[in-house]
């Protein structure tokens, strides 16, 4: 059975993240993707320009729309950046039975904040009703009341102290640290649970790998039922995504992962 995982989240108009990359990555990992859109934000390749939002009622109804008519096998949470959209997406949940992945937008890749304080503390306490959190380094810190981990002793720390305040399974991420290896951890409240590590990518094209790592996430755990099978996969192939991200020519930037270039090489269509 192909599983149905929404996203809900903000837009990408150059298609490398938020909605348009997680719609990409449900599908290049074997789900139907669908989508409740949070917020319109006019970016691209070199950063972020405007942000509107639409009405929390209107969010309410797209979200009322899917889950009245289709059956959720997954959710995916991503940019949600406001008080009232957390708080509508939370008394949404309160009806749905879906497993939920919760990619915690709070902190730019510069280190920006991108929450007020009272939108930060209603997402950390989201974050104590999902199954899984995919924090970035400096979102995990936030949510671990620390500093930025260097390393990934530092990060599994935090992550495992993150776990056990929110009772949820944590993805210690190992993009934004350095080293030869990119390594990628599962981790629980005792501690690490599994790892996956991919050699490190030379490239400046990693743009939306949060979202699309999520999403595929999301996609793989709705087909093996396993969070230890779902990041191995995932990781696997968003690996291959950032390996060919090279190939694709969109914008003077930060590009996109390339999330079909093993589904068009197998095809020959490249």
């Amino acid at each position: 059975m192909i599983p149905n995982i929404l996203s809900i989240a903000g837009t990408d108009p150059t298609g490398g993240a938020g909605i348009q990359a997680d719609l990409k990555s449900i599908s290049a990992n074997g789900g139907y993707g669908m989508c409740a859109i949070t917020a319109l934000v006019a970016q691209n390749t070199q950063g972020i320009r405007e942000v509107f939002y639409p009405p929390a009622s209107f969010l309410r109804s797209q979200l009322d729309a899917v889950s009245d008519d289709v059956r959720i096998d997954a959710i995916k949470i991503g940019m949600l950046g406001s008080l009232d959209v957390i708080q509508t997406v939370s008394e949404w949940l309160d009806g749905q039975t879906a497993p939920v992945v919760l990619d915690p937008v709070m902190v730019a890749t510069s280190g920006d904040r991108l929450l007020d304080q009272v939108a930060e503390r209603a997402l950390i306490q989201l974050a104590r009703r999902v199954q899984i959190l995919t924090p970035n380094v400096p979102e995990l810190a936030v949510l671990a009341g620390g500093e930025p981990a260097v390393d990934s002793a530092a990060s599994f720390t935090q992550a495992a102290r993150v776990a056990q305040t929110t009772g949820a399974l944590v993805i210690a991420k190992g993009g934004h640290l350095s080293g030869v290896e990119v390594v990628d951890a599962l981790v629980a409240a005792d501690g690490v649970v599994m790892r996956s590590s991919h050699p490190r990518i030379s490239t400046k094209n990693t743009h939306g790998t949060g979202c699309s790592l999520s999403s595929a996430l999301a996609t793989r755990y709705a087909l093996t039922g396993s969070w230890e099978q779902a990041l191995i996969e995932a990781s696997d192939w968003l690996a291959g995504a950032i390996a060919y991200a090279d190939e694709l020519q969109v914008g003077h930037g930060h590009g996109p992962v390339h999330h079909f270039a093993q589904l068009w090489k197998d095809a020959g269509l490249v």
